[in-house]
C-alpha cells in the first residue's frame, strides 16, 4: 500500500533504490559569505566548516580588508566560532587545509610546515613533513587507521605520507615513483594499516604503496572513449573509488581497481568541483551512490545506470559522510541519504508490510476509525517486528514530526504485545532526544543515528564539552546516565580561565560540585581543577579548591607543589598515612628554614614523633638537639646510652647520662648507670692485673671470669659491694667448680652451710660432666619431693623404685619398670613392688 507520507523528496535510483534529500538548516552566516569565491573544508560527523577566500581567483578587496587570509569557522548552521587571522605567511604559502578526526584544524604550508589549530582558533602544535619538503604543490588530507594522515606532494614530483599528525612519522614514495608533470590527479587510499597511494597519468593508474618493490599499473575498462582521468573521489570508508574522465564518462568501482561496479556518461564536458560517494551501510556495490557536483548543479548517480539532478542558484560543497553526503550552498545546508530499508518499509509506494499496517492502523485509531482493528488483524503474528521496524524508521529521521508518529505507532503496537520487551523502544527514545538536541542550530551536529552510534555517547559529550555546551552535556549524561563528572570539570576549567576573581570562582566550583548528587564510582577531583589553577598562575584559588578535596592523597602533593606547607602537614596528618607524612616533612626540611621547621612540626605531634622515628636512623645530632630544645632528659638520657654503645665509649658518657635520667626522675636507671660506672673501675684493675679483658662484661659474667681465675676473695668483694644475690653467687660458684673438676672443693663448699639453693643444682652440674659417683654424694641430701627424680635421672633405678614405692608413687614405679626392661633382675624387683603396693591399696 502506499501511503504518500513525507516522501516528496524521494526519488529512486533503479529498483528497490530509493534516495531522498533533507532540508537540514538554513544558513545563518553573514550575507557576505559567498562559496563562489571561497574554500570550504568541513569535518565529518557534523564537525565544524572553515571558510577561507579563494587565493586563485582574483577578487576585489573592500575598504580597509586585509590581504592576509582570514579563516573563519562556523558550525553546521552557519553560526560564527572562531576567526583565524593568518600570520604565518602570504596566501600562496597555504597548500592544504582539513580537520583531523579530533575536530583539530590542519593547515599544509608550502614549506612542508603543518600547523594544527583547536576550532576555536587556538595554535596547538606545529611539525615538519621533513627536510627534503620544501616546495609543496599539492597535498591531501585523508583518515588512515591511525587518526588522520597527510600526504604532500612536491614540485620535484615526490610524494611523502604521514599517516597520524599525532605522531608524524613520514614515509616518502619518490623511490618507487618516477612521475612527471602529466599527473592530472591522485588520491589517498588507507585500509587497515596501510596507505596506498592512487595517481592518474594519461589513460592509466597508477597504485604505489610503501613496503612494495614497485607500483602497479592499472588500465580502465571502459567503452566510452577518452584520453585522460580529471578527477577521482574515493568513498568515506575506503572501499569504493570514482574516475572521472575528460568526456565525463564516471568508472565506478572498488578502491583496489579489481572490481567494475558500472560506467556512467554524465553527458558533460566540464571539469567537476566535487565528487563524493554517498554510501550505505549495506556494502553491497548496488547500494551505494554517487553525487557530483558542478557549478550550479548536482547529479547522483546509482550504480544500475540510473540518475537524477538537482540544480541550485549559487555553488555547492559536498561533505561525504560514512551514510550520507551533505551538500552546503550560501542559504542552505542539505543532506542526500539513501532511504532506510525500515523506513521504505513503512512510507515506500506499493508497500504491504507489517510496519506500514500498524502505521496506517495507528493512523486510523488516532481518527477513531474501526480501521485499525482491521489492519491489526492483518498483522496479527508480525507485531512484534512491526513494532520493531518503526522503532528503527524512528531513529532514521531528521523531522520531529515523523519521529513522533513513528513511536507512537510503536507504542500502540506494543500495547498489543504481552511480555514484550520495551529496552529497545525506550533507548530508541532517549536517542532520539539526544539527537535532536545535537541538531539544534545553536549546537550544529546534524549526526545520523549510525554516525551517533559510532562515535559513542562520550565522544559525543567530549566534543559538546569541547565546545562549551556544558548545560547541554550534563542533561545528556543524565539522560544517558553516563558519568558527569568530566563534564563539570571542563566547566570548572573554563570558569578558572575566563573568571577572575578568585573568591566567586571558587564558591561557584564548590556550590556545583557539592550540590552534585555523584555516586561512589564518580567523584568530582577537585585536585584537577586546582592543578589546572595552578597551571594558571591562580594559586590562591588553587589551595581553596584543594581545601575542598577528600582525598588527601591527591591533596598534599599539590599544596606542597604550591608552597602550602603548613596546609599540606595538616592535611597529612588528618589522614593518618605515615608515607604522606614523611613526603611533607622531607619537603619542608629541605626548603624550610630549620628553626622556622622546627617551630611549624612541634605543633603536629604525630609528624613530630614520626621526624622525630626519622632522625634516629638518619640524623642523632638532630635529634639530640631537638631533645634538648624540648628538656626531654630521659631520651636524652637513652640516646646517650644508644651513643656510647656504638662507639664503645660508655664510661666516659656514663656520668652525663646518670645525671639526665636524675632529672628525668628516673633514679632505678640513674643508680645502675652509677653502679655500672663502678663496675667499669673494677674491670680496669681486674685487666692490669690478670692481663685479661674483663672491661665491658656484666657484673654476672666478671664474677664467673673471677671464679674461673680463683680469685674467690676479688669475686666475693663484688658479691657484696654489688649485692649479688646469695642464691645466684651458689650457682656461679658450683657451675664454676664443676667445670674446673674440683670435686674436692664442690663438696667442701656444699659442707660449708646450708645451701640456699638446695643439693638439686650440685647433682645437676656432676652430671652434666658424666661424674655419677660425685652426683651421689648429693641425691641424698636432694628435697623429698625432687628426690625420686633426680635419682631416676641419674640412672640408680632400684633406689629410684624404693623411694617410689615409700613414696606410694605407682606412676613412678611404672615410669622405673619401663626404664629397666633390659636388666631381668631389677625388672622382678620392681614387679614385686608393684604388687606389694597394689595390695596395699
Amino acid at each position: 500500500m502506499s501511503l504518500l507520507y513525507n516522501t516528496g523528496d524521494w526519488f529512486s535510483l533503479g529498483h528497490g533504490n530509493s534516495y531522498r534529500k533533507i532540508d537540514l538548516y538554513t544558513m545563518d552566516w553573514p550575507a557576505s559569505i559567498n562559496l563562489e569565491h571561497m574554500t570550504v573544508h568541513a569535518a565529518p560527523y557534523g564537525g565544524p566548516i572553515a571558510l577561507v577566500k579563494d587565493t586563485k581567483q582574483f577578487l576585489k578587496l573592500s575598504g580597509g580588508e586585509s590581504t592576509k587570509p582570514v579563516i573563519r569557522i562556523f558550525n553546521c548552521s552557519g553560526r560564527l566560532i572562531s576567526t583565524i587571522n593568518w600570520d604565518n605567511g602570504n596566501s600562496g604559502n597555504l597548500i592544504c587545509m582539513g580537520w583531523s578526526d579530533a575536530e583539530e584544524f590542519l593547515v599544509v604550508q608550502a614549506d612542508g610546515s603543518v600547523w594544527r589549530y583547536d576550532m576555536f582558533g587556538n595554535f596547538l602544535h606545529k611539525f615538519s613533513m621533513g627536510a627534503d619538503v620544501t616546495d609543496v604543490q599539492d597535498a591531501k588530507i585523508f583518515a588512515s587507521s591511525s587518526g588522520t594522515g597527510i600526504a604532500v606532494l612536491t614540485a620535484s614530483w615526490k610524494i611523502y605520507i604521514v599517516n597520524s599528525v599525532m605522531d608524524p612519522k613520514l614515509r616518502p614514495l619518490s623511490e618507487l615513483l618516477s612521475l612527471t608533470s602529466d599527473l592530472t590527479c591522485w588520491e589517498l587510499v588507507s585500509k587497515e594499516r596501510n596507505t596506498c597511494c592512487l595517481l592518474a597519468r594519461g589513460t592509466d593508474v597508477i597504485l604505489a604503496r610503501h613496503g612494495d618493490s614497485a607500483p602497479t599499473t592499472h588500465t580502465l575498462s571502459m567503452k566510452s572513449e577518452y584520453s585522460s582521468i580529471i578527477a577521482m573521489a574515493v568513498s568515506f570508508n575506503h572501499r569504493h573509488l570514482a574516475i572521472y574522465t575528460n568526456t565525463g564518462a564516471i568508472w565506478l568501482g572498488s578502491a583496489d581497481l579489481r572490481t567494475k561496479y558500472c560506467e556512467f556518461a554524465t553527458g558533460r564536458t566540464e571539469r567537476p568541483q566535487q565528487i563524493g560517494w554517498c554510501c550505505d551501510e549495506d556494502p553491497h556495490p548496488d547500494r551505494q551512490a554517487v553525487i557530483v557536483s558542478y557549478a550550479s548543479m548536482v547529479q547522483v548517480i546509482g550504480m544500475t545506470g540510473d540518475s537524477n539532478i538537482y540544480t541550485y542558484d549559487s555553488r555547492t560543497v559536498l561533505i561525504p559522510e560514512m551514510d550520507v553526503v551533505r551538500v552546503l550552498t550560501n542559504t542552505s545546508h542539505e543532506l542526500f541519504q539513501r532511504v532506510p530499508q525500515c523506513t521504505s518499509k513503512i512510507f515506500g509506494i506499493t508497500i504491504s508490510e507489517p510496519a506500514s499496517f500498524l502505521f496506517e492502523a495507528h493512523m486510523e485509531f488516532q481518527k477513531r476509525s474501526h480501521k485499525s482493528d482491521e489492519f491489526l488483524c492483518l498483522i496479527q503474528d508480525r507485531l512484534a517486528s512491526a513494532v520493531g521496524e518503526c522503532v528503527d524508521a524512528a531513529g532514521q529521521e531528521f523531522d520531529s514530526h515523523t519521529q513522533k508518529s513513528l513511536i507512537r505507532a510503536a507504542h500502540f503496537g506494543k500495547s498489543f504485545l504481552p511480555g514484550y520487551n520495551p529496552d529497545g523502544y525506550i533507548e530508541m527514545c532517549r536517542v532520539l532526544r539526544v539527537l535532536n538536541a545535537l541538531r539544534e542550530p545553536i549546537v550544529g551536529m546534524p549526526l545520523t543515528l549510525r554516525q551517533f552510534n559510532h562515535l559513542q555517547p562520550l565522544v559525543i559529550l567530549d566534543r559538546l564539552i569541547f565546545r562549551k555546551h556544558y548545560a547541554l552535556a550534563i542533561q545528556i549524561a543524565k539522560h544517558l546516565k553516563l558519568p558527569e563528572s568530566r563534564i563539570l570539570e571542563h566547566w570548572a576549567f573554563h570558569k578558572i580561565e575566563h573568571d577572575k576573581n578568585d573568591e566567586e570562582v571558587a564558591r561557584k566550583i564548590s556550590d556545583k560540585f557539592r550540590h552534585h548528587p555523584m555516586g561512589d564510582r564518580e567523584r568530582i577531583s577537585f585536585a584537577n581543577v586546582a592543578k589546572k589553577a595552578q597551571q594558571k598562575g591562580r594559586n590562591k584559588l588553587a589551595i581553596t579548591l584543594l581545601e575542598q578535596e577528600p582525598r588527601k592523597s591527591l591533596r598534599v602533593p599539590l599544596l606542597l607543589e604550591l608552597d602550602a606547607s603548613e596546609k599540606a602537614l595538616t592535611a597529612a596528618t588528618q589522614s593518618g598515612d605515615t608515607d604522606l607524612i614523611y613526603m611533607v616533612i622531607l619537603k619542608m626540611k629541605s626548603t624550610t628554614a630549620l628553626s622556622k621547621f622546627q617551630m611549624i612540626i612541634r605543633r603536629f605531634p604525630l609528624a613530630h614523633d614520626l621526624y622525630k622515628k626519622y632522625c634516629q636512623t638518619n640524623s642523632l645530632s638532630t635529634l639530640k638537639d631537638i631533645y634538648s630544645q624540648e628538656d626531654d632528659f630521659q631520651a636524652q638520657a637513652e640516646l646517650g646510652l644508644r651513643e656510647a654503645l656504638e662507639v664503645n665509649n660508655v664510661e666516659v658518657s656514663i656520668p652525663e647520662i646518670s645525671v639526665n635520667y636524675k632529672k628525668a626522675n628516673r633514679m632505678l636507671e640513674a643508680d645502675a648507670c652509677d653502679e655500672a660506672k663502678k663496675l667499669m673501675k673494677h674491670q680496669k684493675v681486674l685487666d692490669e692485673k690478670y692481663q685479661k679483658r674483663l672491661y665491658g662484661l656484666p657484673l654476672h659474667e666478671t664474677i664467673r671470669q673471677l671464679l674461673l681465675l680463683g680469685d674467690i676473695k676479688y669475686a666475693d668483694r663484688l658479691k657484696s659491694e654489688f649485692k649479688v644475690p646469695e642464691r645466684r653467687y651458689w650457682w656461679l660458684r658450683i657451675s664454676v667448680l664443676s667445670q674446673q673438676f674440683q670435686w674436692d672443693e664442690l663438696e667442701k663448699f656444699a659442707k660449708s652451710k646450708k645451701s640456699p639453693i638446695g643439693y638439686e643444682p650440685f647433682v645437676e652440674v656432676c652430671l652434666k660432666q658424666s661424674n655419677l659417683e660425685q652426683a651421689k654424694k648429693y641425691l641424698p641430701r636432694c628435697s623429698e619431693e625432687n628426690k625420686f627424680n633426680w635419682y631416676l635421672k641419674a640412672g640408680c633405678l632400684l633406689e629410684a623404685a624404693a623411694i617410689a614405692y615409700d613414696q606410694k608413687d605407682m606412676d613412678g614405679l611404672w615410669r622405673v619398670h619401663g626404664r629397666c626392661t633390659a636388666d631381668p633382675a631389677l625388672l622382678a624387683k620392681v614387679d614385686n613392688l608393684i604388687g606389694q603396693l597394689a595390695s596395699k591399696k
